[in-house]
């Protein structure tokens, strides 16, 4: 695991957001959780995160609107985001013209295990 690695889950159903947050600081990892992504594009330009834990259905600025922005930023396109959701796209399809496809996708209901693997795989240190 990556020293220091900054995950940020954003997510606007509190009881998903605190089982992650949960799960994920049991396996040791440093997260934060938003319930919005106009926050969680604020906290992104302060501290950029290792990873991106991503709802897509959000009230107002939802996950693909965060995704967007993050894609059209300099200093966050590189984030790897993993997609959290009930509804999953075709893994292999371009979501939005012109950006790359999301990193992974965990559908809801997920397996605590899968997804802290899932993580894990996006923080290992580059060889």
């Amino acid at each position: 695991m990556a020293k220091n690695a900054f995950i940020l889950y954003v997510e606007d159903e509190r009881p998903v957001l605190e089982l992650v947050r949960q799960a994920l600081r049991m396996a040791g990892h440093d997260i934060t959780g938003v319930t919005s992504g106009r926050s969680a594009i604020d906290i992104m330009r302060q501290d950029v995160p290792s990873l991106v834990l991503l709802d897509l259905m959000m009230p107002d600025y939802n996950g693909w609107d965060v995704y967007r922005e993050m894609k059209g930023d300099n200093q966050l396109a590189h984030v790897p985001v993993i997609v959290i959701t009930a509804k999953i796209p075709d893994k292999g399809r371009v979501i939005i013209d012109g950006l790359p496809p999301v990193d992974d996708y965990i559908t809801k209901p997920f397996d605590v295990a899968q997804l802290i693997r899932s993580v894990e795989n996006f923080l290992q240190p580059t060889q």
